[in-house]
């Protein structure tokens, strides 16, 4: 953040600055780590401070038309993330207002360049295409797969096969941290995380039904057309 050039492109408020052309966000001039739908929510607000940007809007920028994913949830959580990254409340909010039902408005006064540029349109990698469609667990020699539940319990499982811990590795399992997947269970995608290489699935049938894992889109072969996982599935499998 020496350059002149550079300084020019930031957009400051508060203790914080933007580079909207980099996807850099700054506090102090320290780098803070923002994921990209957060980031593209954050320039969008800049754009009209203290104006109401609509949530169909924020659809219509971040989200296009062919993207398959659950919106509600997907926009909630990259405010929630915004949120955190700028130590925002949503009681006393000092920069994102939640306005219900409608949208966002943004309330810190905005220092530097005189328009912030657009939203860039995102490209869509394989694993975001995959969001909202249905796969099954990639068989293989093994009938099962390990999935851990969310991203802490996959860093807790990376950490204790790094070290060879079989005893750690069984509580993980045995407290339901990581969960045995059979071949040919049906799970949808309802998230790519960042970088794109983990996807958050939701389970539709079996023992584990409704339950959220991480797997790799390597993990997944797509679903034979035109079936639908049994509502009943998961009552049979306790019955």
């Amino acid at each position: 953040m020496t350059s002149q050039a550079h300084a020019s492109r930031l957009i400051q408020f508060g203790d914080f600055a933007i580079d909207p052309h980099a996807g850099e966000l700054f506090k102090k001039g320290t780098k803070i780590k923002l994921q990209q739908q957060p980031f593209q929510v954050l320039v969008i607000l800049l754009e009209r401070p203290g104006d109401l940007v609509t949530r169909e809007e924020l659809r219509e920028r971040i989200w296009p038309a062919d993207t398959f994913v659950d919106f509600d949830h997907s926009l909630n959580t990259a405010v929630k993330k915004l949120r955190q990254a700028l130590g925002d409340g949503t009681r006393k909010p000092r920069f994102v207002e939640t306005l219900p039902r409608k949208g966002y408005r943004f309330l810190g006064t905005v220092k530097g360049a005189a328009k912030v540029a657009p939203a860039p349109t995102p490209k869509r990698s394989a694993a975001s295409k995959s969001v909202g469609r249905v796969f099954e667990v990639r068989g293989g020699k093994e009938k099962y797969m390990l999935a851990a539940v969310d991203q802490a319990s996959q860093k807790e499982r990376d950490r204790l096969d790094a070290a060879n811990d079989d005893v750690g590795f069984s509580l993980l399992i045995a407290h339901q941290k990581v969960l045995l997947l059979p071949s040919g269970l049906k799970v949808r995608v309802i998230e790519a995380h960042e970088p794109g290489l983990m996807l958050e699935v939701r389970i539709l049938e079996g023992e584990h039904y409704g339950r959220t894992a991480l797997l790799t889109l390597a993990q997944l072969v797509d679903a034979p057309q035109g079936e639908r996982p049994p509502v009943a599935s998961f009552f049979s499998a306790r019955s």
